[in-house]
């Protein structure tokens, strides 16, 4: 196969891997709704939103830059999957332990309550 070949099959094969990759990272957020919506308590609720947003943003923006090409827009697509990789788990993580702090227990379906009837 000659270098033109090649490179024709590449660029009829990555618009279309593009559009899978996005395709399948808008699958996984909505199972992750689907997740917030059916799980039981917060706590499985919010693992289910963070993993799921997570790695939704990395197939979208992954899709996404294959579909921009060796453009400008690409090293700005890669900068705030970036971000949005930094941000989104540690932000999880203060939501879940700021809802530790406050009282609510894993496993609860709500706040604990003390002896005096006052919420923890």
């Amino acid at each position: 196969a000659t270098m033109s070949e090649i490179l024709n099959v590449i660029m009829t094969i990555k618009p279309i891997l593009g559009a899978l990759l996005c395709l399948i990272g808008a699958g996984l957020a909505v199972i992750g709704t689907v997740g917030v919506l059916r799980f039981p308590d917060f706590y499985t609720r919010l693992h289910a939103a963070s993993l799921t947003e997570t790695m939704a943003t990395i197939l979208i923006f992954s899709g996404m830059m294959l579909q921009a090409g060796l453009t400008l827009a690409t090293p700005k697509l890669a900068a705030i999957m970036v971000f949005l990789l930094l941000t989104g788990p540690v932000a999880s993580y203060a939501v879940a332990n700021a809802a530790l702090q406050s009282g609510m227990r894993p496993g609860a379906r709500g706040l604990e309550e003390n002896d005096e009837g006052d919420a923890r």
